[in-house]
C-alpha cells in the first residue's frame, strides 16, 4: 500500500467516487471534499501529498483555491492538478499562472489520471524522501508505511510514523514543540503543545529498547532524535 494521500476536490460526488476507486487501486490513500471550503481545511490539518482539484465549484472556485494555497508557505508546495472540462489554452495558461502543476481536460481515463498524477509527485519529490531510512537497525520505509527492526515490525499510530519520520529524516537537531507541530501535525492546527509529550511517550513505548533512547528530551527546548547514543542509555 502506498502511503501517499490524494485529495480530491469536486462538488460532484459520482465524479469523486470515480476518481477515488482509481487511486485506491493504484495504492493510494485518498481524501474527499466537496468544496473549497472543505479542501482548505482538510489540507491544513492532513497535509495530503497531491491535490486534485476541480476548477469550476461553486462560491469559490478551484482556481481561486489553488491561489490561497499557494500564497500560505504553509501550503504552497503541495502540488496541484487542476481537473476542468476547460481546454481552451487560455485557461491552462491561467491555471498554471495559479500554481497548478499540471492540467487534465475532463473527460480523462482513469490510466492517463494516475499516470499524470506519478509524474508530478515524481517531480515533487525531493530525492531519496521515498527511499527507506535505516538508522543502526531501525528501518522506516515511507512507502509501505512500516517501521522494523531485526527484531520485527513495530506497532505506531499514523502520528507516531510521522514524528518518527520527521525525526529520521532530520537526526541530531533539537526542535521545540511548538516546531513539531508545525511540522508533524501542520499549520493551523489548533492543538496543544503538550499533546507533542502525549506522542513523543507513545512513539518511545512503540520503538521500546534499546531505540527509544534515540528519541532524547532536550531540557529547555523540546526534543531531538540522535544516533550518539549508546544502545543501553537512558532518554
Amino acid at each position: 500500500m502506498n502511503s501517499r494521500s490524494i485529495l480530491i476536490v469536486d462538488d460532484e460526488s459520482a465524479i469523486r467516487e470515480v476518481i477515488a476507486a482509481a487511486l485506491e487501486m493504484a495504492g493510494y490513500r485518498t481524501l474527499e471534499a466537496a468544496d473549497a471550503t472543505e479542501a482548505h481545511s482538510l489540507v491544513v490539518d492532513q497535509k495530503p501529498d497531491l491535490i486534485l482539484l476541480d476548477w469550476m465549484m461553486p462560491n469559490v472556485s478551484g482556481i481561486e483555491l489553488a491561489r490561497r494555497l499557494k500564497r500560505d508557505p504553509m501550503t504552497a508546495e503541495i502540488p496541484i492538478i487542476l481537473l476542468t472540462a476547460k481546454g481552451e489554452e487560455d485557461h491552462k495558461v491561467t491555471g498554471l499562472e495559479a500554481g497548478a502543476d499540471d492540467y487534465i481536460t475532463k473527460p480523462f481515463s482513469p490510466r492517463e489520471l494516475v499516470a499524470r498524477l506519478k509524474a508530478v509527485l515524481r517531480r515533487a519529490t525531493p530525492a531519496g524522501i521515498e527511499e527507506p531510512i535505516d538508522i543502526r537497525g531501525l528501518v522506516l520505509d515511507p512507502n509501505s508505511h512500516r517501521v522494523s527492526t531485526e527484531a520485527g515490525e513495530l506497532n505506531m499510530g499514523p502520528t507516531e510514523f510521522r514524528l518518527l519520520q520527521f525525526f529520521m529524516s532530520h537526526p541530531e537537531r533539537a526542535y521545540t514543540r511548538s516546531q513539531l507541530l508545525d511540522q508533524v501535525w501542520g499549520g493551523n492546527v489548533y492543538v496543544d503543545e503538550r499533546t507533542v509529550d502525549v506522542h513523543i511517550r507513545r512513539l518511545r513505548k512503540a520503538l521500546g529498547d534499546p531505540y527509544q533512547a534515540m528519541v532524547q528530551t532536550v531540557r529547555g527546548t523540546g526534543y531531538r532524535f540522535s544516533t550518539k547514543v549508546s544502545a543501553q542509555s537512558a532518554s
